[in-house]
């Protein structure tokens, strides 16, 4: 099956801004359940959703980042750059590939999804904002 729309050639640091976002998600929900084993498996959970991902960003993702830095001393220095990553991210895609935005937007959803379900099969308080807020990044995009 051809595709109508070719996908572009994105620099290694568009395709680094798009895994920083990606990842970045799954770590922002993994830091709103705190505990060693709960963080964990909402961790594992986001992760393998990422891996589920088609097209262009399923692509992207499945490239090994290199440089990604989602260093922080908080989760409020980590949500800083995802935050800004996401928004890079949807606005490249918006730019470069415009098919592919609501792939990337379905994709982060499945990743939340996933990872908030993981501990306790549904979100607790924490996760439910963690989502919204980042739900609110996405919705913001212009």
């Amino acid at each position: 099956m051809s595709e109508t729309t070719p996908n572009p050639d994105l620099t290694d640091g568009e395709k680094l801004t798009l895994q920083s976002a990606a990842h970045g998600v799954v770590a922002l929900m993994a830091a709103a359940d705190p505990g060693t084993i709960s963080s964990t498996r909402s961790g594992m959970a986001g992760g393998k959703a990422l891996s589920s991902a088609t097209g262009l960003v399923g692509r992207v993702l499945a490239e090994k980042p290199k440089g990604m830095d989602l260093g922080g001393t908080s989760t409020a220095d980590i949500a800083d750059r995802v935050f800004a990553a996401l928004t890079d991210t949807v606005t490249l895609l918006k730019a470069k590939a415009p098919q592919e935005v609501e792939n990337f937007r379905d994709t982060i959803a499945v990743a939340m999804d996933a990872a908030s379900r993981a501990h306790k099969g549904s979100a607790g308080p924490a996760e439910a904002a963690m989502i919204h807020k980042i739900s609110a990044v996405l919705d913001n995009v212009s």
